[in-house]
């Protein structure tokens, strides 16, 4: 049986000369393109036990080439990261485009959304969550997906959904309801999106009431966007409504979006480039 030693000795790599390497004063093997050693002695009292007096070491370039190599692999990680995150966490594909990059600048709330990511971490301890509130067409789910998109690109699980959707899945499969509910409400951040606009069926106002209770009782933040104004939401007409707008409001800071439709003004610019195409084709006739 070989000695310890030997075996170690074995695993041991010898170090690979390169044409424009060589041979340092100190007798150590030094890289013709960096200057400096691809060899280290080994202290004194190891160099018995090892059988040689040096080992392999990295002259910069090969550490630069190494840390490069590191870098990739790790960025590769983090895109697989977030892409998964985004494929499991929207329910509208497009939304995966909904970012801060991509914003005009036009909204006066763009501020508080940012704000929402850089303060991540408080708002997560404490709890606090936003209510996005106002007009149709104002940007509200637009900057809610901003926030998940930004907060995924930080390896921050967030699912983006709607009461219709959660409707339809929860009647699809309504003997897992209980595991689909706490499968949702296990996100760090959960958004809802056009709240208020589910059905409102005694069946369908139970669900809603679930999943906001839950949402509530797991003491993490949650996001709604709402076309209801603060006054329908404070002021409920009746006590299952009731019971859900005061779960809601306590979980989230109102935050009113005012101004022009964007969806309106979209469609009237297309209407114009439409008109200026047309014009465009008859004067090259």
């Amino acid at each position: 049986m070989k000695p310890a030693f030997e075996d170690m000795n074995l695993q041991i790599p010898a170090v690979t000369a390169e044409p424009e390497d060589y041979t340092g004063e100190d007798g150590l093997l030094y890289c013709g393109k960096c200057r400096t050693p691809k060899e280290a002695y080994f202290p004194a009292d190891k160099a018995t036990l090892f059988g040689r007096d040096r080992h392999p070491a990295e002259c910069d370039c090969q550490r630069a080439q190494r840390m490069e190599r590191e870098a990739a692999e790790q960025q590769r990680k983090h895109r697989d990261k977030v892409e998964e995150l985004k494929r499991r966490g929207f329910t509208d594909p497009a939304m995966r485009n909904w970012t801060f990059e991509h914003d005009n600048g036009r909204n006066p709330q763009t501020e508080t959304a940012r704000f929402y990511v850089e303060s991540w971490e408080t708002m997560q301890a404490e709890n606090i969550g936003y209510l996005f509130w106002g007009g149709v067409g104002t940007g509200k789910s637009y900057l809610a997906a901003c926030i998940a998109n930004a907060l995924m690109e930080k390896e921050v699980a967030v699912r983006m959904t709607n009461f219709a959707t959660i409707l339809n899945d929860l009647a699809a499969s309504f003997e897992g309801r209980n595991e689909y509910i706490s499968r949702l409400c296990s996100y760090p951040l959960l958004i809802l999106d056009d709240f208020g606009m589910e059905r409102g069926t005694e069946y369908g106002l139970e669900q809603v009431y679930s999943v906001i209770d839950s949402r509530y009782r797991s003491g993490k933040p949650l996001i709604a966007t709402t076309n209801l104004t603060l006054e329908e939401l404070q002021h409920p007409q009746d006590t299952p409504h009731a019971r859900i707008y005061d779960r809601l409001t306590s979980m989230c800071a109102p935050v009113r979006f005012t101004g022009s439709n964007f969806r309106k003004e979209t469609a009237q610019e297309k209407l114009e480039r439409l008109k200026q195409l047309m014009k465009q084709r008859k004067e090259s006739l």
